[in-house]
């Protein structure tokens, strides 16, 4: 069995006893949430980031490598999300913000470590890509579109999808090891996000798919935490 199949030979309801809302795997994710907060909190960023230095020297070994045996080819995937109740422009304008506070972005994924912003505009991001932690570096999103995304298969039409970013990942020696672009439009009930990434093309398929769920997990949390704020 791998991490992308799951087996059960029994179920388990909840019949009675918390008076609260939600069921067994809502509470397993808010204490879940609860102890890697205050994991992470305690330790600190460098502890941490000391702590899985071994982890990440591997981890960018490896997407250097991938991107070397690729030669500068990506395969893509898009996760797309569907809200209500909030509206693109209302969303961006809190990320916007939400840039600025590195304890709201770690709090959108579990596999987030460090997320930095730097003076040159671009953010220096510690996360799992798949089962590797990477240490890289997002290009300046204030960019809007770079040259390679006005090119893109995924592009989609101005008048539908007006709100459109794209970045480059790459590490430190400058190795381009992945690609993003994200575009929001509103819908007659919200808006809707197209969230693609590019990984190089030798990598195996399960990373692509674990980081367009990775993707589903970061942007959901985001948007939620955006719609409260915006009560």
């Amino acid at each position: 069995m791998t991490d992308m199949q799951s087996s059960t030979t029994a179920a388990v309801r909840l019949a009675s006893g918390p008076a609260g809302p939600g069921d067994i795997d809502d509470f397993e994710l808010f204490y879940s949430r609860r102890v890697l907060s205050f994991l992470k909190a305690r330790l600190g960023r460098q502890t941490l980031l000391d702590l899985l230095a071994p982890d990440i020297e591997a981890g960018n070994a490896f997407m250097r490598q991938s991107a070397q045996d690729s030669g500068g080819s990506f395969t893509s995937g898009t996760t797309v999300l569907e809200t209500q109740g909030l509206n693109a422009g209302q969303f961006l304008a809190w990320m916007g913000k939400a840039f600025a506070d590195e304890d709201v972005l770690l709090a959108a994924q579990p596999e987030h470590y460090a997320m930095v912003n730097k003076d040159d505009g671009s953010v220096h991001v510690t996360e799992n890509i798949g089962p590797y932690i990477c240490s890289f570096y997002l290009g300046d999103w204030a960019a809007e579109a770079m040259a390679w995304a006005a090119d893109a298969d995924e592009l989609l039409p101005e008048s539908a999808f007006p709100h459109k970013k794209a970045t480059n990942l790459f590490l430190a020696d400058g190795t381009i090891v992945g690609r993003v672009l994200i575009q929001f439009g509103d819908t007659d009930e919200g808006f809707s996000s197209h969230l693609t990434v590019y990984l190089p093309s030798s990598s195996p398929a399960d990373i692509l798919e674990h980081h367009l769920r990775h993707f589903a997990v970061e942007f959901r949390n985001w948007i939620m935490a955006a719609a409260v704020d915006s009560a």
